[in-house]
């Protein structure tokens, strides 16, 4: 039994993760929106007075928010091939794609809090 999945090649494979990438950046408005909190992330946190290795743990923590919000449209596209009508299973599915991305978020205040309050008070 044939399985529809092309062979496997690191230059196809990166082709199809890029081309991934750029249609959640073209149709999801909150993957953009992650980009701009990304982008001003990674200007204050290279431009703050603390040490490289805070400025690194700053910068790698805004890559946690794109990634849960990658993962929720994948659910959300999954959900949506199956059905478009209202079900019940369907919207918990939404709603914990949309959860992961709410912890995300406030998973990257808590390593802002904490790497800031290491880099200014202790």
């Amino acid at each position: 039994m044939a399985l529809n999945k092309p062979k496997y090649t690191l230059f196809k494979n990166t082709r199809y993760a890029l081309e991934g990438l750029l249609e959640v950046t073209q149709n999801e408005k909150s993957f953009r929106l992650q980009i701009v909190l990304f982008v001003v992330g990674m200007i204050v946190a290279w431009n703050l007075p603390i040490a490289f290795v805070y400025k690194a743990i700053l910068a790698v923590s805004l890559f946690i928010p794109m990634i849960a919000e990658i993962i929720n449209s994948a659910v959300e596209r999954t959900v949506d091939l199956v059905t478009f009508d209202h079900h019940e299973l369907a919207k918990r599915a939404k709603d914990a794609g949309a959860a992961l991305v709410f912890l995300s978020l406030g998973m990257l205040a808590f390593i802002w809090g904490l790497t800031l309050y290491g880099a200014f008070y202790l």
